[in-house]
């Protein structure tokens, strides 16, 4: 059976008032008196259920998510999962704005930062792009303390109180791995593909692909890296002109978004190559990629759960604001791989005509 103030105070040799001024960090308990009802929470594995103390009081949590707006299919599914949270943690007395900017611009994001610094959120989500002014924003919201975090892409050593994404460079390691692979020995370079080298993730998965490509295929050389600002039609432009300037490429990783525009190239290509040449790897599992992974297009997908950032990321917003411990396994986020040989089965959302054109 759950422990209870009851069972605190008793263990404690207290009264409720004491359990209740130790609960909520009040005054006027001294110090022997609060380390007895300290002893005895721990004691009886007592945790607040937060909800209903917060339903108690009419308190309601105001978050803010700020992710780059656009047609990246990633960042398109984050948002909506972003909304569809907004609409479910109503219940919970929890409020979620989403405030979208253009991607891979600072100054924007920043601007937005401070538009919503000024709002006095509850706590504060977001994209991050690795840059000094966004460093500073961060150390703005922190200052007004406001707990933040950021989501898929990182800014280490910004102040923040956690990263609710995947391990980036664990990521392009294993994207290396599986190309060296691929490759199997076969003479030739290797192209990437990259939204922008701006941001932390992207440029982590190029540092993690390249170092397992020189310990797996180190006659494989990483031709200079394209930067599609995940938009398909400059994807499609970049990619194709690649293929036809570098005619031994026999290696595409992808490592952000841009794949529509990727996949384009790749159609075209295959009319002007033998079947099977060039292995292709990219990153999340959207209509466009799967299709193309079904195809055979694509020989590898790594992707990430975006429902499961903006689950981490509430959690973690409301463990801070309410004074509460992360617990650090149940944010971790996992990288899954998917292969032609164990795609999932199509969500609802998926079920649409594709069409690459």
């Amino acid at each position: 059976m759950r422990p209870t103030v009851h069972d605190i105070a008793a263990t404690a040799g207290v009264s409720l008032a004491t359990v209740d001024r130790v609960l909520n960090g009040r005054p006027g308990v001294r110090t022997v008196t609060r380390q007895k009802v300290e002893e005895a929470i721990g004691a009886l594995g007592f945790t607040r259920d937060m909800a209903a103390v917060n339903l108690a009081k009419g308190r309601v949590y105001p978050f803010v998510f700020i992710v780059p707006q656009g047609n990246n299919s990633f960042m398109t599914k984050l948002s909506s999962e972003i909304r569809d949270a907004a609409t479910r943690m109503r219940v919970e007395r929890t409020s979620i704005r989403l405030v979208e900017v253009p991607p891979f611009d600072v100054d924007a994001l920043v601007a937005a930062m401070k538009r919503v610094r000024d709002d006095k959120p509850a706590g504060v989500a977001l994209v991050a792009i690795d840059a000094s002014p966004v460093r500073a924003g961060i150390a703005d919201m922190k200052a007004a303390g406001i707990p933040m975090v950021t989501l898929v892409s990182d800014v280490p050593g910004a102040g923040h109180d956690h990263y609710a994404g995947i391990d980036n460079l664990a990521a392009g390691r294993t994207a290396g791995s599986l190309m060296g692979r691929f490759l199997g020995g076969r003479e030739g370079s290797v192209l990437v593909l990259a939204g922008s080298m701006l941001v932390r993730d992207h440029a982590e998965r190029l540092q993690g692909f390249a170092q397992s490509m020189a310990r797996i295929s180190p006659t494989n050389p990483i031709l200079p890296v394209l930067e599609g600002q995940d938009d398909p039609e400059r994807s499609e432009k970049l990619v194709r002109e690649a293929l036809g300037k570098f005619q031994d490429c026999i290696g595409l990783y992808s490592l952000g978004a841009g794949n529509r525009g990727m996949i384009r190239a790749l159609e075209h290509h295959a009319t002007e190559k033998r079947a099977g040449a060039l292995r292709v790897i990219a990153h999340e599992l959207t209509p466009h990629s799967r299709a193309a992974l079904a195809a055979g297009m694509i020989d590898a997908i790594l992707n990430q759960d975006a429902g499961h950032e903006v689950r981490s990321a509430i959690r973690v917003l409301k463990a801070k604001a309410d004074g509460q411990s992360v617990i650090t396994a149940q944010e971790r986020i996992r990288i899954d791989i998917f292969l032609n040989d164990n795609l999932p089965p199509e969500m609802e959302e998926e079920n649409i005509h594709v069409s690459w054109s």
